[in-house]
C-alpha cells in the first residue's frame, strides 16, 4: 500500500485496536497501554504510516508549535538555553521554530506576523524586547508571549529572568571585599532590561559600601565593542584594578586585552567579574567569576507559564527572578583564601 494513503483507519484494523488509540498512540503524552502501543506501532511500520501532523492541527486547532524569537546566538548562554528550552517542550509534545532578530522595532514586528501567520500555539522571546502593541496582538490573538532573560513592564506580560539586581550587589559585595583603589563596569546593550538591572544592582551595592564607579565604558554585549570598551578603559593610567563586565560573552574579550594586548596581569593586576557562567567561564584559559544565570529553573518556569495558557487555559501572567550563586575563579579569588 502506498505510503500517501495509508491512514490512521488502516493502521487500527491492522492492528486489531480504534481509531482514537492509534491517535493516542501517536499523541505525546496521552495515555495507551504498552501492549496497544506495541501492535500499533508495529502494525504503523509494517504499512509504512506516519501521522501527519499538519492535518491534525488543522482538526484539533493547535500546531504544537512555540516560536522562539532571538538576537544573539554568538552569545554561549543563549544556544545552551535555547537547547534546555527545547527538550523541555519536546517532552511535554512541543517543538521550537526559531526567528532570528535584531533589536529593531520593525524587524520584532515583520517577525511577529510571521509567527502568528505560522499559527505557532505561543511565543518565547528571548533577549529581544517588543512594543505595547506587538505584547497586545498576541493576547489578542490567544497566543501567550512569554519574555526569557528580560523583563518588560506592562500589564498581562509574562517575564523569566535571572535575579539581575540582586547578582549586580553579590558582584559589588565581592569586589570590595578585596579594598580595590578603582571599580570599573563595562555595560551591555543599554536597552536591555538584563543590563539595566545589573548595573543598577552593581552601583547600589558599591553605595551600600560608600564607594562609587570609578570608570564606565559600553560594549554592547559584542565581541568586539567588548574589546575596545577595553582599551578605552584600560589604557589610561588610572585605569580600574577591578572591573564588573555586564555578560561572560564580553568579559571573555576584556580578559583577552588585558592580558594579550596591554600586558596586565589577571587578577594581580585586575580583578574581573562576569555574568552567565557560560561553559568557557570554567575552562583554565578563563577561570573566570562570574554569577551563574540557573538557566534549568529558568526554563522550567517558562514552560510552566506557557503551559498555564496553552493547556490549562488558565494564564497568570506574572514576573519571575530567580536568584544565581556567585562562581568564585581564578580571575577574581576568594579574598579569603
Amino acid at each position: 500500500m502506498p505510503n500517501d494513503k495509508v491512514t490512521s483507519l488502516d493502521v487500527a484494523k491492522r492492528a486489531g485496536v480504534s481509531q482514537s488509540a492509534v491517535s493516542r498512540v501517536f499523541t505525546k503524552g496521552a495515555s495507551a497501554s504498552q501492549k496497544t502501543v506495541e501492535k500499533v506501532k508495529k502494525a504503523a511500520a509494517d504499512l509504512g504510516y506516519r501521522p501527519n501532523v499538519l492535518a491534525r492541527s488543522l482538526i484539533t486547532g493547535r500546531s504544537r508549535i512555540i516560536g522562539l524569537v532571538v538576537a544573539y546566538l554568538d552569545n554561549y548562554f543563549y544556544p545552551d538555553a535555547m537547547e534546555k528550552l527545547s527538550n523541555a517542550l519536546q517532552e511535554r509534545g512541543y517543538h521550537v521554530m526559531i526567528f532570528m532578530a535584531s533589536n529593531t522595532t520593525e524587524n520584532i514586528e515583520s517577525i511577529v506576523d510571521d509567527m502568528l501567520d505560522y499559527q505557532v500555539d505561543g511565543i518565547v522571546a528571548a533577549s529581544v524586547s517588543m512594543s505595547s502593541n506587538l505584547a497586545d496582538r498576541c493576547a489578542s490573538a490567544g497566543i501567550p508571549l512569554v519574555f526569557f532573560n528580560r523583563s518588560q513592564v506592562g500589564e498581562n506580560l509574562s517575564c523569566v529572568t535571572s535575579d539581575n539586581f540582586a547578582g549586580g550587589q553579590k558582584v559589588a559585595k565581592f569586589l570590595t571585599s578585596h579594598a580595590p583603589k578603582r571599580i570599573g563596569y563595562i555595560a551591555g546593550w543599554e536597552g536591555a532590561s538584563t543590563q539595566r538591572d545589573r548595573e543598577a544592582g552593581f552601583i547600589a551595592g558599591l553605595k551600600s559600601a560608600n564607594l562609587s564607579l570609578h570608570s564606565r565604558t559600553v560594549g554592547n554585549f559584542h565581541t568586539d565593542q567588548a574589546r575596545q570598551a577595553a582599551l578605552d578603559m584600560f589604557t589610561k593610567t588610572d585605569h580600574p584594578d577591578a572591573v564588573f563586565v555586564a555578560n561572560d560573552h564580553m568579559a571573555f574579550a576584556v580578559m583577552d586585552v588585558l592580558r594579550s594586548d596591554l600586558a596586565k596581569h589577571v587578577p594581580n593586576d585586575v580583578k574581573l567579574v562576569g555574568f552567565d557562567d557560560v561553559p568557557p567561564a570554567a575552562w583554565p584559559a578563563y577561570d573566570l567569576t562570574t554569577v551563574r544565570q540557573p538557566a534549568n529553573r529558568m526554563v522550567a518556569e517558562t514552560v510552566t507559564l506557557l503551559m498555564e495558557t496553552i493547556e490549562d487555559g488558565a494564564p497568570h501572567p506574572r514576573t519571575i527572578e530567580i536568584d544565581g550563586p556567585l562562581i568564585i575563579r581564578g580571575s577574581a579569588p576568594d579574598p579569603k583564601g
